[in-house]
Formats: structure tokens, C-alpha cells, sequence
């Protein structure tokens, strides 16, 4: 009985591990939007990342023609988000900054934490508080567990107007395409993740 009771823990953590490992792989279907970014071919990553991008890191920059939001969503981002710019589509955009890296992330148990902010012209607060909004993520440059939504979708509002909310655990530095999905709407960025 007392080795019954020694082996018992062993047995209940081996089957845990192994239903997480059959999750994180179907966490991993990747979605490929048909004006995404191209995928670079993975590379051998450093432990730990330049904080510039690497050449073959296909970052989003901003567009050439800048996307104007439909009413009532001003016409570029407010003065306080300095250098930042509008990227998408009246079904979905969301903001981007000119530098092509993230950095100084908070870190928790699931790696780098950062918070998305989306808009969409089909987005109301009023009706959908917690939208059914998708998000995965996908490292362009190494392999790597999938990207994690830290929780379901909410809703902010300010001088930039109501906006889907989303937050994020990247697991690593590196290159990665991030792709966010609401009603028949995608939308994917790729940028630089640096310490």
C-alpha cells in the first residue's frame, strides 16, 4: 500500500504532461492570410535575440498610402502614440509603431506579455463586450511552441475609440508573424521580439 502511495502522484502528473503536450499541439494550426507577409526560412536562433531585426525578418513597416479607419475613428493615431500608424483594413486594423521591435516585454511562466489593441467596423462594444476574436502567432525564424492568447478578447476605449483588447504570451524572442482574426476578418504583422 505504501508503494502504491509513492507511485500513485507519478502516475497522475506522467498522464497531465502528456494531455498538455496534445494541447499545445492543437494550439498550433496555422492560419495563412492571403496578403500575409512571407514566411523566411528558419534559422539556427541565438539564445538570446539582437535587439535590431534580422535581415531575413520580414517586419512590418508601414504602408506607403497610410490606411485612414472609417468614421468616427480619427483619421491617423492620436498625438500621444508617437510615430505610430494605422495598419489594415476597415475590417480590421490595428497599430503599429515605427520601430520594427518589441522590447522590454514583462515576462511571465509563458514568456514575453504584450497587449494588441484591434478595430473593426463590425466591432460593437454594445452587443459584444467580449468578442470572439482569434489570435495565434507563429515564429518566422526558429521553431518554437506556438504563441497563447493570455485570456478571452475584451474591449477598451480611448482617445483612439473603442478597440478589441487582446493579450499575448510570445514564449520567445525572434521573429514572429502574428495574425488576429474577427468574424470573416484577418489580419497578420510580423515583428521583432527583442530583449
Amino acid at each position: 500500500m505504501r508503494k502504491l502511495r509513492q507511485i500513485l502522484p507519478i502516475l497522475i502528473l506522467a498522464s497531465f504532461l502528456t494531455s498538455c503536450a496534445g494541447n499545445t499541439a492543437a494550439q498550433s494550426k496555422e492560419v495563412t492570410p492571403t496578403d500575409a507577409p512571407e514566411k523566411a526560412e528558419p534559422t539556427a536562433a541565438p539564445e538570446t535575440a539582437p535587439h535590431d531585426p534580422l535581415t531575413s525578418c520580414p517586419v512590418t513597416r508601414a504602408p506607403d498610402v497610410p490606411f485612414v479607419p472609417p468614421s468616427p475613428y480619427p483619421s491617423e493615431p492620436p498625438a500621444r502614440y508617437v510615430d505610430q500608424f494605422w495598419y489594415g483594413a476597415p475590417e480590421l486594423w490595428t497599430m503599429l509603431g515605427p520601430g520594427v521591435a518589441w522590447s522590454d516585454l514583462p515576462q511571465d511562466g509563458h514568456g514575453f506579455t504584450e497587449k494588441i489593441f484591434w478595430w473593426s467596423q463590425d466591432f460593437d462594444v454594445n452587443v459584444e463586450p467580449y468578442p470572439a476574436f482569434t489570435v495565434i502567432g507563429e515564429r518566422l525564424d526558429a521553431p518554437s511552441s506556438p504563441l497563447i492568447l493570455s485570456e478571452k478578447a475584451t474591449n477598451a476605449s480611448a482617445d483612439f475609440g473603442t478597440a478589441i483588447l487582446t493579450g499575448v504570451n510570445i514564449p520567445t524572442l525572434g521573429c514572429w508573424k502574428i495574425t488576429g482574426k474577427y468574424k470573416d476578418a484577418e489580419l497578420s504583422f510580423v515583428i521583432w521580439v527583442a530583449p
